[in-house]
């Protein structure tokens, strides 16, 4: 039976294709590790001396030279600082002001009344930057607990082969990608800037704010203060942690039921409410100035947001 060179001709097109789409995904996952890995040593190769890389890094955490808070609202520093993000403030400011005037442009063409525009325009400028920094936070603080056991066990080996514990948390900061790699190399800078172990892993606890690194920080200080076997109790820290994690993933999915049911319930109203508005704009515009409407549009919505109340009490379950 003779084979069609035209199909021939096309499957080599799509292994072709296949291919080198591989290939540019493969590039770009080495890349963005790479990225992940180098970003403290990226800035260490710019800057030559110590006093200057600890410093930087400070400053790119929103902290001053002594590792204090710059930003005066203290909720928004601990946001920044826990979130990783590089300060940049008057980037940040060109971005708000941004999203302030688009903001303002959609509402007015939207609503053909620029006042609505005003009143909006600010909590897209100050809410948006909030809820990313916010995400940028959750996801760090999630990395962390998942890279934790594992720079623990880094610092267990290279102590059991001899190495000293600035020499172990150096090697951390070189092997381990962010956040940690950074978090530990700039606790390893500190430490050769002069500071001792408590002291540099207390402000790792108090840069990621996170109750598995505040456990490595007491067991650090229990450590430096009563004496004992460090190796041993790293070894036990990184067990405990490793289980925190697991009884966190059973919690989550014991509770992802009702995770689903609260978000359908929460979103399933409002994506009705603004189809219909498209959709048939007279389905509530010809009766929304009544009294009764807007009563009960308001019971209903009151209503809504004490089940979500509710919901959040159901799942909220923590260690």
């Amino acid at each position: 039976m003779a084979i069609d060179p035209r199909y021939v001709f096309l499957i080599l097109i799509f292994a072709a294709v296949f291919t080198a789409g591989q290939a540019v995904w493969g590039l770009v996952r080495v890349a963005g590790t790479r990225r992940k890995v180098n970003r403290r040593l990226v800035v260490a190769e710019r800057i030559g001396s110590l006093v200057g890389l600890v410093v930087e890094l400070r400053k790119q955490r929103g902290l001053d030279e002594n590792g204090e808070r710059r930003i005066v609202l203290r909720w928004f520093s601990d946001l920044v600082v826990r979130s990783g993000v590089v300060y940049q403030p008057r980037r940040w400011a060109v971005i708000a002001a941004g999203l302030a005037l688009t903001a303002w442009l959609l509402i007015t063409l939207w609503t053909k009344t620029p006042l609505i525009g005003l009143a909006v325009a600010p909590v897209a400028a100050v809410g948006l930057p909030l809820m990313w920094l916010n995400f940028k936070a959750g996801a760090r603080a999630k990395a962390v607990g998942l890279q934790l056991p594992n720079a623990l066990e880094i610092i267990v080996r290279s102590l059991e082969a001899g190495h000293p514990v600035p020499t172990a948390v150096a090697l951390v900061g070189r092997e381990m990608p962010d956040p940690l790699g950074s978090e530990f190399g700039m606790a390893a800078d500190e430490i050769a800037y002069g500071a001792t172990l408590e002291q540099a892993v207390g402000r790792i606890a108090d840069r990621c704010r996170h109750p598995d690194i505040d456990l490595f920080a007491a067991t650090i200080r229990l450590q430096e203060k009563s004496g004992g076997n460090l190796t041993g109790l790293l070894k036990m820290n990184a067990k405990t942690v490793r289980e925190r994690h697991k009884m966190r993933l059973k919690i989550k999915a014991a509770s992802g039921e009702g995770r689903a049911s609260a978000i359908i319930l929460t979103s399933a109203p409002i994506a009705v409410f603004f189809i219909l508005q498209f959709a048939s704009p007279h389905f509530y515009g010809d009766v929304i100035h009544e009294r009764t409407i807007q009563i009960g549009l308001a019971a209903l919505g009151s209503w809504m947001f004490l089940g979500n109340l509710v919901m959040r009490r159901m799942i909220d379950m923590r260690i």
